[in-house]
């Protein structure tokens, strides 16, 4: 499997602790790179999910490389408690998640991810639904506007609706992208990233509810990790990890507590989890010479305590 290259490879093995006998989730597949590393490390069990039909149908190849240790089904991260049943299995000991889009999903011009290479705003990892296309050319300026603002975190949201209610429809990424660079002037063209990179990574989550996918998927993570079992979370952007860095702190032995001056009247505090590491790993120099889309890279750990 060429194409994709798994991000913090070493870090997220020596975060799950590979162990012969036991069983993992892949919970995003894509080019197979964590399953594969995973499956080498020891004779184990892996359950690779993936939204993506075409990412299962690349993976075939590396079930055949692995009978009976690596299962492949297509499906949405958060349903990983059903789909693990599915499989036959009653828990796991460790579930990884490399959040966004995928290499391959990234450089297929006909999925339509990307802005440097024409094809059509689709958008879509599931190849189902509505489409970029969609959202864009029958949205209203402000449900437009507040996807830009909120998913792509970019101040200029509503010239950009603005521009593009007046202007629309879009078919293609290139015209869109063309539109958002000519909204925000030359002075954007000069930052480092390209002025509709925002914008375009707005409509990606917004499509594919990134957010409210992986808010699921780590309640989802939480009932089939045995105790001890491994979460190991690697996001790329700042929205991505705040919900997993809030989870994780919520959900933890050092969660705060009420005192006894203030007392705390909600629940009593069952930590679910032990925090590794105070602070995100990010990758290293090296790592991301070799792999430029690496370097905003976090990966949060944490492991599962008995129930």
């Amino acid at each position: 499997m060429t194409g994709h290259l798994p991000v913090m490879l070493a870090e997220v093995l020596e975060a799950l602790e590979p162990r012969d006998g036991a069983h993992y989730i892949d919970g995003t597949f894509g080019g197979g790179g964590y399953a594969r590393a995973i499956l080498e490390a020891c004779d184990c069990r892996v359950l690779g999910i993936d939204r993506d039909p075409d990412a299962i149908a690349r993976g075939q190849a590396l079930v055949a490389l692995y009978p009976g240790r690596l299962t492949l089904v297509h499906g949405e991260f958060s349903q990983m408690d059903r789909l693990l049943a599915d499989s036959g299995e009653d828990g796991t000991n460790g579930v990884v998640l490399d959040l966004g889009v995928s290499s391959f999903q990234f450089d297929e011009p006909a999925r339509g991810f990307s802005f440097r290479a024409d094809g059509p705003l689709d958008m879509r990892m599931s190849l189902s639904g509505l489409s970029a296309a969609d959202v864009v050319n029958t949205a209203d300026e402000k449900t437009l506007a507040d996807i830009i603002a909120r998913y792509g975190e970019e101040r200029q949201a509503r010239r950009i609706a603005r521009a593009v209610v007046a202007d629309r429809p879009f078919t293609r990424t290139a015209e869109l992208a063309e539109l958002v660079a000519r909204v925000l002037g030359p002075a954007a063209a000069r930052q480092p990233i390209h002025p509709a990179t925002r914008t375009f990574q707005a409509l990606r989550i917004y499509v594919n509810d990134e957010l409210g996918e992986l808010a699921r998927a780590l309640e989802a993570a939480t009932r089939v990790l045995k105790p001890q079992g491994r979460l190991a979370v690697v996001s790329f952007h700042s929205l991505e990890d705040r919900i997993v860095k809030r989870f994780l702190s919520e959900r933890s032995a050092s969660a705060p507590r009420g005192s006894r001056h203030a007392p705390d009247t909600r629940r009593a505090h069952v930590p679910d989890y032990r925090l590794l590491g105070n602070r995100p790993l990010g990758p290293g120099d090296a790592e991301i010479a070799n792999n430029p889309r690496a370097r905003s890279a976090k990966l949060r750990v944490a492991e599962r305590l008995a129930a």
